[in-house]
């Protein structure tokens, strides 16, 4: 079975690589995005990739996956994870399966960091892993089919 996955990148994730490496990693988020769009291709499952600093571009692309065939939503909020209840309502308005990404473990950090509106519609949530939390919610979505 093969699905069409979008993954939402949110803000400040474009300066990975260069922001906070001994939280965020080295890697680019076009490094990143390339290897889950190979590992999607690999299993024959479609994907694409968004990373915005504005939440309602967010918004705007998860409204488009309830209409355009999308199957799963893998997101990092990011810094929106903590404030957006707004993502959150879009979030409810999709019907598919979604998965939260977090590249650094948040509960290992500020106690802000520690609550998310995401969490409450996410079907599943992966902290602390890198960018491998990323293929560790592809390849779940990919086994659930």
């Amino acid at each position: 079975m093969s699905g069409k996955v979008l993954v939402l990148h949110g803000p400040n994730l474009n300066l990975l690589g260069t922001r906070e490496p001994d939280i965020y990693g080295h890697e680019t988020l076009a490094d990143i995005d390339n290897g889950l769009r190979e590992h999607a291709l690999l299993a024959g499952w479609e994907l694409s990739s968004r990373q915005s600093n504005h939440e309602g571009e967010l918004i705007d692309a998860i409204h488009a996956a309830r209409v355009d065939g999308t199957v799963a939503i893998i997101i990092n909020p990011a810094a929106f994870t903590h404030t957006s209840v707004a993502i959150l309502d879009a979030l409810n308005a999709f019907d598919g399966s979604v998965i939260e990404v977090h590249l650094s473990n948040v509960h290992k950090r500020e106690s802000f960091r520690h609550h998310s509106y995401v969490s409450l519609r996410a079907d599943g949530v992966i902290a602390g892993l890198g960018s491998q939390g990323y293929h560790a919610a592809l390849e779940a979505l990919i086994k659930k089919g």
